[in-house]
């Protein structure tokens, strides 16, 4: 089945697995990564092959991200991890891939081009599987909003998923960009899946004697230097730096574990700001209800009436 005649409201698997080899930007190690279907119900499970099975499973959700430092990276109770995430949930999400089993043999997913492209490419090859089971949704019934040092998240009341970010980097090419867009798999795979990561040229080596960017490359990011772009290839979109913030959110909204029927509004917001925002909403019920997706498109104005009148 092709992403254009899936049913919204049921949720999906891939309709086979696939696989790719790449480089993790951060660890700079190699690692196979094959991606498989799973059962309903299941969201999205790591398994570390490198380790002992008895130990390999992480779940990716909100409450097992243990650091955000340039990537959203989670793990289990026995310390194994999986970093840089966001990238292939977002596009697994933003295809509408409810379920998925992924397995690779090293600590971090493969960076490929900086982008969700080539997941989004190979999604769309593999097609997708129907299961017997509703889509869930997280309806936003009230406003909630989190800020740290000038920075702000927030998730608001809204109909459809929606997303708008706003980013600032005064004094470099980059400078103030902002989007808005709805969320569905065919505006997600024209305009937000090639956006790729980017950083400044001052900050690599500072990056890597902490440990992190040791796979990074003009092959996987875009990297500015004294109000240039070092990449021969230019941008591939003039806002793609907000344009790849907004793909990030997609990645680290997706931990909520079902479609978050809301407006996410990031103001120079990432990964950390983002998981502290699903922590505050999900910790407790009073800024949203669950239900099917198909109730809560039909009754959502009635579901966001009684939470105003409660």
């Amino acid at each position: 089945m092709t992403l254009k005649h899936m049913d919204a409201y049921q949720q999906h698997t891939l309709a086979d697995s696939f696989t790719v080899i790449g480089r993790g930007v951060h660890s700079g190690l190699n690692v196979v990564m094959t991606v498989m279907p799973a059962e309903a119900d299941s969201g999205y499970v790591f398994f570390r092959k490198d380790v002992i099975p008895a130990i390999a499973e992480v779940p990716a959700r909100w409450n097992t991200v243990t650091d955000t430092r340039l990537s959203t990276t989670v793990a289990n109770r026995f310390g194994i991890r999986v970093s840089t995430i966001e990238h292939l949930l977002a596009a697994l999400h933003g295809c509408g891939v409810d379920n998925a089993r992924i397995v690779l043999d090293g600590p971090e997913v493969p960076i490929m081009d900086g982008s969700a492209q080539p997941f989004v490419d190979l999604i769309e090859q593999t097609g997708l599987r129907t299961l017997t089971r509703p889509r869930m949704a997280i309806v936003i019934t009230r406003p909630i909003e989190i800020e740290e040092n000038g920075a702000t998240a927030a998730l608001l009341p809204a109909p459809t998923p929606e997303l708008e970010m706003f980013i600032d980097f005064p004094g470099t090419a980059i400078g103030e960009q902002s989007y808005v867009t709805r969320l569905n798999a065919d505006l997600f795979s024209r305009e937000l899946a090639d956006s790729r990561t980017f950083g400044f040229y001052e900050q690599i080596e500072t990056l890597k004697q902490i440990g992190l960017a040791k796979g990074g490359s003009l092959q996987n990011a875009v990297v500015f230097k004294d109000q240039q772009i070092m990449n021969k290839e230019g941008l591939r979109h003039p806002d793609e730096c907000v344009r790849h913030k907004v793909l990030d959110s997609v990645g680290d909204l997706s931990l909520a574990g079902a479609v978050i029927l809301g407006r996410f509004v990031g103001h120079k917001s990432g990964h950390a700001l983002n998981n502290r925002l699903l922590r505050q909403l999900l910790g407790n019920d009073t800024h949203w209800c669950l239900c099917t997706l198909q109730q809560a498109e039909k009754a959502w104005d009635s579901l966001v009436e009684l939470a105003v009148a409660v």
